[in-house]
């Protein structure tokens, strides 16, 4: 059946399959989530890989290993591309990077957009879906936040394919886009373009029509959340300013935000842990290395005592907060002392985890030149040590939590359940990750996005299990 709809009044054939494959951060989660409730809103259906006419591949290119994914994914497309009308979508990091690369090397690929271009994906796929000759690029930065139309405040869960979509309860907010920051390592700046950020009015209308359609917990995202504002074309709020207001809204009760630069992390932000009752006490505050000198050579503008005070402020008005954190090493010119510096600091810092790579040269970006290059073996065996050891931090500090009380938000079943009843996972508000055992629970019954109280009973290596203390609401 051919419906016109009123994006530009472009005809198509109503129930085009798709799916969308997501790699890299939460951003890329939130877009591709955003976009699969666009294309339902104009008629097409969320379906799994096998069932798919058109394939969205959702990119990340911070480092070398997503990058070579894509490629990979894409050869494995091609025979499913051999149907009339089929073809790829290539968009965010690796999409604005390449650009018409893709096209070129691949010839089932058909539209390409970056960052920005996302905003205008829906109408591309909808014009090639109806014109099979045609490719498009839409990779041209804009100089202001590029609002979004269409979608719906929630998706259909049902019409999700499996592993994407808002988790019942919870969704992500874009709060900006892009990077000033221009780290020696990090080629985002490139690929985001420079920092945009949204108006808090349509930052917190977004978040209230969330909340009316049953969401209770948000996440406020943007490359560097803390600078929010202060961007050339600026904004009405700083960025506490707008947690403020976001905290305000009536049934919101949980609010989190990332990433954060420790660099732009003002005092009315760490004031805001111990005055906001929604303002969940946890936080991802990459500290990429605990030596000034590499922190120096990175570009970071802050140094090991600048950090170490935000976290003793932090601790001060919010004792309860769990730290987590970003890690590279084998930067160029690391030497042992300087990561010393580092695993120094994760004893005084004690992070609930942590997400550590080994330093990967990326195109265009400073650190590609700076010399001398960590050897790979060293680089190796650095990473080895430092996970090792987090992985002993995460356990203690998941243990020292055995026999306390919390709140749980709920999301899924367990990949692990135990017989006379439904194991459920959820996570408490310092983001930790709890499977909680109902006795006698109806397997069919939905409890995402319900809340429970919960007894921790045990730890785990990255979880923890807890019984049910009260009823469910």
């Amino acid at each position: 059946m051919v419906r016109v709809y009123r994006y530009d009044y472009i005809e198509y054939v109503r129930g085009m399959k798709f799916t969308v494959l997501t790699f890299g951060c939460q951003m890329n989660v939130h877009d591709s989530d955003w976009l699969i409730r666009a294309m339902e809103s104009r008629g097409w259906t969320a379906v799994s890989e096998s069932e798919a006419d058109i394939f969205i591949i959702n990119t990340c290119s911070v480092r070398d290993k997503p990058e070579q994914k894509v490629y990979s994914v894409l050869g494995r497309l091609a025979p499913l591309c051999k149907k009339a009308g089929s073809f790829v979508a290539v968009g965010g990091c690796v999409a604005q990077q390449i650009g018409e690369g893709f096209l070129e090397k691949f010839p089932h690929v058909r539209l390409v957009f970056g960052s920005d271009g996302i905003a205008q994906a829906p109408q591309a796929l909808e014009e090639l879906a109806k014109d099979h000759k045609k490719t498009l690029v839409l990779n041209d930065f804009v100089a202001a936040y590029p609002e979004r139309e269409g979608g719906l405040a929630q998706p259909n869960q049902d019409l999700l394919p499996p592993g994407i979509g808002t988790i019942p309860g919870q969704a992500f907010v874009n709060i900006m886009q892009g990077c000033d920051n221009f780290c020696a390592y990090c080629i985002v700046p490139y690929t985001r373009g420079r920092q945009k950020s949204r108006s808090s009015e349509a930052v917190v209308n977004e978040c209230k029509s969330l909340v009316k359609a049953g969401v209770r917990e948000i996440t406020l995202l943007g490359q560097n959340v803390n600078s929010f504002g202060i961007d050339k074309k600026g904004t009405d709020s700083s960025f506490a300013e707008l947690l403020y207001k976001v905290s305000a809204i009536d049934g919101l009760e949980r609010i989190r935000f990332t990433t954060s630069h420790p660099k732009d992390l003002a005092p009315e932000v760490i004031k805001a842990f111990g005055e906001l009752p929604n303002l969940c006490p946890s936080l991802h505050l990459p500290v990429q290395s605990g030596s000034d000198n590499i922190l120096k050579k990175m570009g970071r503008k802050y140094d090991r005592a600048r950090y170490l005070g935000i976290v003793e402020g932090l601790r001060k008005v919010c004792p309860d907060i769990a730290l987590t954190t970003d890690i590279i090493v084998g930067f160029p010119g690391e030497t042992d002392e300087d990561f010393e510096q580092t695993m120094n600091m994760m004893e005084l810092v004690r992070y609930e985890s942590s997400f550590s790579f080994k330093y990967s040269d990326r195109p265009g970006v400073a650190a590609v030149k700076m010399q001398p290059k960590v050897p790979e073996d060293v680089a190796q065996s650095r990473l080895a040590r430092l996970q090792e050891r987090q992985k002993s931090i995460t356990r203690e500090s998941l243990e020292a939590l055995t026999g306390r009380e919390m709140i749980v938000l709920l999301e899924r079943k367990s990949k692990r359940q135990e017989i006379g009843g439904v194991s459920w996972r959820g996570k408490d508000p310092g983001g930790r990750v709890i499977n909680v055992h109902f006795a006698g629970l109806d397997e069919e019954q939905k409890l995402g996005g319900k809340l429970v109280k919960v007894k921790i009973t045990e730890a785990k290596n990255h979880s923890l299990i807890g019984v049910k203390m009260g009823e469910i609401w």
